[in-house]
């Protein structure tokens, strides 16, 4: 059997995808654990240490996505929201550091870093990047500390989806969120061309193939066993994980 698919880039018009991706490693691989009300359609997932919370659930106006993260004996409490059409590989780019506890959390991490490496601009004023294509911004607020993300196809005037990362945000895991968002890979979408924001040629790349179906569902399944892997199994090195060497550029 074979599905038939689509492959788009750039990763940020190629809509939600499936919410299976975020939500079922972080409860099989990370021991993240659920609340469940069939009258509700909702998902809840609270953290091994019950600090953090993720909820997932549609609504009419506003995010379907947020976390939330308690306060600590060393850190505020902070919130990270992620409207329906974002989509799920950026949100795990998020996830994924976030449960990564060797990962290196220092303050000075640089969210733009990735996207001016990727050939992101300063415009639309300052404290602003965009993307190649204009589709996408990215905004901080470096007076309160926290981020925008907004991705609309003509004027941002409606938007195809916002993130919001509060004040106290770590910076490494926003920093997760904006290489995710930056990667040029395409990703696999159904065919169904509702599911896409757009088919303008000059806004996307758009490819079709068949796929064995049991390829698809181990796209899932490894991606599992790899976070599972990074709980259980020895680091593979005792070093900090190194950083981009370019120019650091912030806008001030």
């Amino acid at each position: 059997m074979t599905l038939r698919m689509a492959f788009v880039s750039p990763l940020y018009l190629a809509g939600g995808g499936d919410p299976a991706w975020v939500t079922v490693p972080l409860h099989r691989a990370c021991g993240w654990s659920h609340g469940h009300d069939p009258l509700q359609p909702r998902v809840l997932l609270s953290s091994p240490d019950q600090k953090v919370l993720l909820r997932l659930e549609p609504k009419a106006d506003g995010p379907w996505w947020t976390i939330q993260h308690a306060r600590t004996a060393d850190q505020p409490a902070w919130y990270a929201s992620f409207g329906a059409r974002t989509p799920v590989e950026i949100i795990a780019g998020f996830t994924d550091a976030l449960t990564d506890l060797t990962a290196d959390r220092a303050d000075d991490w640089d969210p733009q870093e990735p996207l001016l490496n990727a050939g992101w601009s300063p415009a639309y004023g300052h404290h602003r990047l965009a993307s190649p294509d204009r589709t996408a911004r990215v905004e901080a607020d470096w007076t309160s500390g926290s981020w925008w993300v907004d991705t609309a196809l003509r004027d941002f005037r409606s938007p195809q989806w916002q993130a919001h990362f509060s004040e106290h945000t770590p910076p490494h895991l926003i920093t997760a969120f904006t290489a995710a968002l930056a990667d040029p890979r395409p990703v696999p979408r159904t065919a169904d061309p509702s599911s896409l924001p757009t088919h303008d040629p000059d806004l996307i790349t758009l490819s079709h193939r068949e796929v064995p179906a049991t390829q698809a569902a181990a796209a899932l399944k490894d991606r599992i066993r790899s976070l599972a892997a990074r709980r259980s199994g020895p680091p593979a090195s005792t070093s900090p994980p190194q950083r981009p060497q370019a120019e650091r550029h912030r806008l001030r």
